[in-house]
């Protein structure tokens, strides 16, 4: 007869006996050895001793203790260490039963650079390594770009690269537009830009009053003066600066600093609202969608939210919540202690903060609503694909491939993903193709090339297929050729159970005329107004988007590449010098020691490692 194995409250209580008081971190595993939650503990024999109990738990860990049939433990010094590890474990592991944050993307900033004698404004992404002075965090690109659109009307500083400032000889058409002071021709002194530059910066600071007040003395004075074309250019700023502050929306006067946090939690799904608040001004919100650990209550989640999206990300001096959780001063201290700082965590009840976070809590709930209003149109069409190609169930993940080359030249293949939640920017991918097959426009071979490389990668990281990264259904950007190709690679591979379609452009390469091709199976076709047709359209268009993108970006980095960045000990600044200097690399190459000697920053011995070089290439 064969033994089951021992579960829930039983097997729980019988790892009382080997633990003690100290803090750590506990895994829970289920008979296939899957992680169903990990969980932080100031006292582990006390936490889990409360597992062990028989009763008065909550319908959602009654069912994590009914399926756990073992468990991991690991102990740290400090409750903060136990918090950090909980929280790394379950990004790594994604447990069933866990809160986890799926979007987890940067946010942008505007930067100042003081690479150079006339900063540059721009918006920046990713690590603070470049100097000069950074703001943020705003919601989103569109966020930055409409700020940075009206403060290039207001405070007139460049925002072309430093290559570009170099070589121009005349005024380009920003300053036509008064957008730029032109300080690349001399039309401003480095005095009169370093003022525009200080006042961007006390803008920026949230210092702006005093901004417009200087703008506006100055106006007065130009007036007075009888110089009327500087007086109006001022108003024109003036004006803009407005614009600015009103399309800003929400500027809290009490509260310069701040992210705003709020929850709306529905029916199991859960929608957080963030607010940035920065120098007394709204620099935008955005909303995400945290998956709940199967019923996980609103204390819960936020704990987990905040300590998953501060992973990565500085913290302000205050965060506003719309609930209380539970372990508040663990995660205030995690949090001060990633910013080097002291950040508070507040529950306002009143006054203006308390505005600010009903605020983000209308937009959590109206958003979570338009949410699930989509994801039930998307379950209609995921359940209509199913139906059309005889899917055993409504594919949970679609992954779509295309190619995109210019008669061969850096090729790229693209994979994007969707699913319940849409498209899963996130989980997209780009390969650049390494094989012969790219330079000779062999689609057959770049599409083995992707396959291959992906599946592969797949089998060696999740051989088992336990994790979501398995697709369910394949979409091919071609005809019966390529599905028949396809097909042979993934039997290769020893994957033959994941559906595939093949979508090919009908008579006349007309969208609505596509036809369908699986292995085995007869072409088939959509009708023309069908809803699917419309949505597998969708799909096949964001797979090109995305490999002509990646194409795009491959060529121009291919394009900007020149002989120059071969030469040992000319990196980007004296690759900017000699450019502008001689115009082009093959200018460079022809150019005698003494004319090489004439460029800013190249020295005798620089000049004659750059001579050598193009000495021995010629």
């Amino acid at each position: 007869m064969t033994e089951v194995a021992q579960t829930g409250h039983d097997v729980i209580q019988g790892y009382l006996k080997t633990l003690d008081g100290s803090p750590g971190v506990y895994r829970m595993l289920n008979a296939a050895s899957e992680v169903l939650y990990v969980g932080k503990a100031r006292n582990l024999k006390a936490r889990v001793s409360n597992y062990a109990r028989p009763s008065g738990h909550s319908g959602r860990i009654a069912r994590m203790i009914s399926e756990t049939v073992s468990m991991m433990f690991l102990t740290t010094r400090t409750e903060t260490e136990a918090l950090l590890l909980e929280q790394n474990l379950i990004k790594q592991l994604k447990p069933r039963y866990n809160v986890l944050l799926r979007d987890d993307k940067s946010f942008p900033n505007i930067l100042i650079s003081r690479e150079h004698p006339f900063p540059q404004l721009k918006k920046h992404r990713g690590k603070r390594s470049e100097k000069g002075s950074y703001f943020g965090p705003f919601a989103s690109a569109g966020a930055v770009n409409r700020t940075l659109n009206q403060l290039q009307k207001v405070f007139l500083l460049r925002n072309c690269s430093d290559a570009m400032f170099e070589s121009r000889t005349r005024p380009c058409l920003q300053y036509q537009i008064k957008r730029c002071a032109a300080p690349c021709t001399g039309k401003i002194d480095a005095a009169g830009y370093a003022g525009l530059v200080a006042d961007a910066e006390r803008f920026l600071e949230g210092k702006t009053t005093t901004v417009q007040a200087n703008l506006a003395a100055e106006m007065a004075a130009a007036s007075e003066a009888m110089e009327f074309e500087r007086a109006a250019a001022l108003r024109d700023r003036i004006k803009a600066l407005t614009q600015v502050q009103q399309a800003q929306g929400i500027n809290p006067r009490g509260v310069p600093e701040a992210d705003v946090i709020a929850l709306h939690l529905e029916s199991g799904q859960a929608c957080v609202q963030v607010f940035f608040i920065r120098a007394n001004q709204s620099w935008g919100n955005r909303d995400f969608y945290p998956r709940t650990g199967a019923g996980a209550d609103e204390a819960e989640i936020l704990e987990a939210f905040l300590a998953q999206f501060y992973d990565d990300k500085e913290p302000p001096k205050l965060i506003l919540l719309s609930h209380g959780i539970e372990n508040e001063d663990l995660v205030t201290e995690l949090l001060s202690e990633r910013a080097g700082r002291k950040v508070e965590l507040a529950v306002p009840q009143r006054g203006e903060k308390a505005e600010l976070v009903e605020n983000a809590a209308r937009n959590a709930k109206e958003s979570l609503a338009r949410k699930m209003s989509e994801t039930t149109t998307q379950n209609k069409l995921l359940a209509g694909l199913a139906e059309a190609f005889d899917l055993d169930a409504p594919p949970t993940r679609i992954e779509v491939y295309d190619n995109a080359h210019i008669q061969g030249s850096d090729a790229v293949g693209g994979m994007i993903v969707a699913g319940a939640d849409g498209f899963l920017k996130s989980q997209y991918r780009k390969y650049n193709i390494r094989s012969d097959a790219g330079k000779n426009s062999d689609d057959f071979g770049m599409m083995r090339e992707v396959m291959t490389r992906r599946f592969e990668r797949l089998l060696k990281e999740d051989p088992e297929r336990k994790s979501d990264a398995w697709p369910d259904l394949l979409l091919i950007d071609g005809g019966a050729g390529q599905v028949s190709a396809v097909a042979g690679i993934l039997a290769e591979l020893g994957v033959d159970d994941i559906a595939m379609v093949g979508v090919a452009k009908g008579i006349d390469r007309d969208a609505g005329k596509e036809e369908f091709y699986r292995v085995g199976q007869p072409v088939m076709a959509l009708q023309r107004n069908d809803p699917v047709l419309y949505f597998i359209q969708r799909l096949r268009d964001e797979a090109h988007r995305w490999a002509n993108g990646a194409h795009r970006a491959k060529r121009a980095k291919v394009v900007s590449i020149t002989p120059l960045d071969d030469i040992p000990g000319v990196g980007a600044t004296r690759k900017r010098a000699l450019l502008a200097h001689f115009g082009s690399a093959k200018a460079v190459s022809r150019a005698g020691l003494s004319d090489l000697m004439a460029v800013p920053g190249i020295s005798e011995a620089m000049a004659k490692v750059i001579n050598d070089f193009f000495s021995t290439k010629g």
